[in-house]
């Protein structure tokens, strides 16, 4: 059973639930999303959000052709050889935290 219902949360960020008595006691997950215009999304992502496939493509080509655009290969070498240790050993001991 799935509940839906929209809140203002307040400044104090506090509210005061009443469960509705058709839901069971017992363990239950709550889940909080926030409300989104999505009229309004690509107004408040960096770079804009593109509505088709073309328009990201032209997005894209215009940020690779950035004269100010940094390559990643700029942050090689900046770890020491100890941050993590041997780099297949570490790589191996997240893998081995999946399912």
């Amino acid at each position: 059973m799935t509940i839906t219902q929209t809140v203002d949360i307040p400044e104090s960020r506090r509210l005061v639930i009443d469960v509705p008595p058709e839901i069971p006691a017992g363990r239950t997950v709550l889940a909080f999303t926030p409300a989104v215009d999505q009229r309004s999304v690509g107004e408040r992502l960096p770079g804009g959000s593109p509505r088709t496939t073309a328009e990201a493509i032209q997005m894209e080509e215009n940020r690779a052709s950035d004269p100010n655009r940094k390559p990643l290969s700029r942050f090689l070498g900046t770890l020491s050889p100890e941050a993590f240790g041997d780099e297949v050993t570490y790589q191996r001991s997240l893998r081995d935290e999946w399912d």
